[in-house]
């Protein structure tokens, strides 16, 4: 990924926390011909004994990419935070000499290591009930898979594997208009602030990201 300076970002505490706001990753494999392969998969992110970073989560089991995907090389996960088109109609610097162009900001993380496989049903258990808890907690009336009858939970269990990747690599890009001044972003921040009220919402998060201090 192409990262200039001032859009990286190596703060391990906000690289997980995107993570684990928008855990939907895109898992991007090779196969023993070279031939890559991407899945939308969530991802549960955690530490190992060690405390490595670690990426977990489930396929169905006739998903051929856990039996396809190398494990001798690294796989790569992309996690795509708020992102949103920026017009040069923001900037305070188009009334001043008008040398401005459109862009699109960004935030993303992506993640690599070597993919490992689970099929043991105890480990499979206990990482969907994991799961159910991370993403049930909000809501009024958590499902919990125990209110499931057993023998359905057994079967759930046999159509999935498991897949964790311990991660090699974590690295993260925040284009959210630092190269432009302040008067620049000041704009920007507003003018996605107006386009979120006038739509669905979509750039309120971006522009957060943008408003400089932000």
């Amino acid at each position: 990924m192409y990262m200039p300076r001032h859009f990286e970002e190596t703060r391990p505490e906000v690289l997980h926390e995107l993570v684990r706001s928008h855990p939907l990753g895109m898992l991007i494999t090779q196969d023993a011909d070279a031939i890559l392969s991407a899945n939308p998969v969530p991802f549960l992110l955690e530490h190992d004994d060690g405390g490595r970073a670690v990426l977990r989560a489930h396929v169905a089991r006739a998903n051929p990419v856990w039996q396809a995907a190398r494990r001798d090389v690294d796989s790569l996960v992309v996690f795509q935070g708020p992102q949103a088109y920026v017009s040069p109609g923001w900037y305070a610097s188009k009334a001043e000499h008008g040398k401005v162009v459109p862009t699109w900001n960004y935030v993303m993380v992506q993640a690599r290591g070597r993919l490992q496989v689970h099929e043991d049903a105890p480990w499979l258990l206990s990482l969907v009930t994991r799961l159910t808890q991370r993403h049930e907690a909000a809501l009024p009336r958590p499902w919990a898979v125990a209110d499931a009858p057993a023998d359905f939970i057994d079967g759930m269990l046999r159509a999935i594997v498991g897949i964790e990747i311990p991660l090699d690599a974590l690295i993260g890009k925040w284009k959210v208009s630092q190269n432009r001044s302040t008067a620049d972003r000041e704009g920007v921040a507003a003018g996605l602030r107006e386009q979120g009220a006038a739509s669905d919402g979509a750039s309120v998060n971006m522009s957060k990201l943008v408003q400089p201090g932000g």
